[in-house]
């Protein structure tokens, strides 16, 4: 990467890490991309998509350290090629080794790691509190997040009007930072996140 490049990341690690969702953002869109390619070439496609989500996810929960970061790309990199290796040392554990070593439990249990439960019961959290809402509010807020219809084209397929549309919104969201209490910190990093392996990710 060349220094202007470097010097552009610099600007955007030292913002995020005040908190700037949309500094974190133009790194996720600038890098996210490139890594789940990259990861697609060493896992499956379901592998290399949480591979990057946690890498990503552990960055923003970490936040604070992303000013100290230098040669973000490398680091990045390094960040997935580790945890892609614990993936494949948990997977060996749990699927390649003798019953008999299994049972005598001298190797220690596979687990996953914060991160990993972390973002995995926040999925399910707000999984749980999307399939609660009322059915038009969820079919809006589902036409705006996982397809990416904006107001207007939400209005015209569903013939209400764009206000509507607005009101289900903001009643869905304000719904899952109820829900989600203190965690809701992470939700605009989530829902970035989701878009991992989605035809809009640029």
């Amino acid at each position: 990467m060349n220094m202007s490049g470097e010097r552009d990341d610099q600007v955007l690690l030292a913002s995020a890490a005040t908190g700037d969702e949309t500094a974190f953002e133009a790194l996720f869109r600038k890098y996210g991309r490139k890594l789940y390619s990259f990861m697609l070439q060493l896992n499956g496609a379901a592998a290399a998509e949480d591979i990057v989500q946690e890498v990503f996810f552990k960055l923003w929960k970490e936040r604070d350290k992303l000013a100290t970061i230098t040669h973000f790309n490398s680091y990045l990199f390094r960040m997935a090629q580790n945890q892609a290796i614990n993936d494949f040392r948990k997977m060996a554990r749990a699927t390649l080794l003798p019953i008999e070593e299994a049972d005598r439990q001298e190797t220690t249990p596979a687990t996953d790691s914060n991160e990993e439960i972390e973002f995995k019961a926040l999925r399910e959290r707000v999984q749980e509190i999307i399939d609660s809402l009322p059915p038009q509010q969820r079919k809006v807020y589902l036409l705006n997040r996982e397809q990416g219809l904006k107001h207007k084209e939400i209005a015209e397929l569903l013939h209400i009007s764009p206000s509507t549309v607005n009101k289900h919104l903001v009643q869905a969201l304000h719904a899952l930072r109820t829900g989600l209490g203190n965690h809701t910190d992470l939700l605009p990093v989530f829902f970035l996140l989701l878009s991992v392996s989605e035809k809009p990710f640029f």
